[in-house]
């Protein structure tokens, strides 16, 4: 096994270390990703909160998802192209959301790494379409651009409601659109570096 690339090793101590600090000091009343009309709202939430995370089992799936995909595109980009694509997705991920809470309403702050680790594995499905990996669930080997869509239509539908109006299942607290937002980000700064549309034409 290569060794973890030093960005991705130190996002994933810096992550761990917020997450011990959650337990015995109240940070997100201060670096969770409040909606806009909560009046908790401050600028350096649109990045602090994607340190932050919910419970041990939300830190660690993402954790594992930062180590499979982003290990990976950090040695074929380098720290500094792969830090821009990190800082897209966590971006507009941040966006998505602040623009449906905005919509619906809801007081609920947002925390996690999803946006990005969704815009790695956007940005991992775009390189590596053919790629046979292994997901936890379903533990079933497909293609890479195969995982990507079944998990992109999936978010889709599960933040629509659609899939709670079908089964009868009760709304969570996932941030559902985020996590297409951090996949939109992804797409689009792969887009822009290749200067395709709609950031100009495609290099001949």
């Amino acid at each position: 096994m290569p060794p973890i690339p030093p960005l991705t090793k130190n996002l994933m101590l810096a992550c761990t270390a917020v997450f011990c600090l959650q337990l015995i000091l109240p940070l997100e009343r201060w670096l969770a990703l409040w909606p806009l009309h909560s009046g908790l709202f401050m600028p350096w939430q649109v990045l602090s909160y994607g340190f932050l995370h919910g419970g041990f089992g939300h830190l660690f799936f993402n954790m594992l998802g930062l180590w499979m995909f982003g290990a990976e595109l950090e040695r074929l980009w380098g720290q500094r192209r792969y830090a821009h694509f990190l800082l897209a997705g966590v971006l507009a991920a941040a966006a998505a959301q602040l623009l449906v809470t905005a919509l619906t309403g809801s007081r609920t702050p947002t925390v996690g790494a999803s946006g990005a680790l969704f815009a790695l594995l956007l940005g991992f499905g775009m390189l590596f379409p053919n790629r046979i990996i292994m997901p936890l669930f379903p533990p079933i080997p497909m293609k890479a651009r195969t995982f990507v869509m079944i998990f992109g239509g999936l978010e889709l539908l599960l933040g629509s409601g659609l899939l709670d109006a079908i089964f009868g299942l009760g709304r969570s607290n996932i941030a559902h659109f985020a996590h297409l937002g951090g996949m939109v980000g992804g797409w689009l700064m792969i887009r822009y570096w290749r200067r395709m549309p709609p950031f100009g034409r495609r290099r001949r």
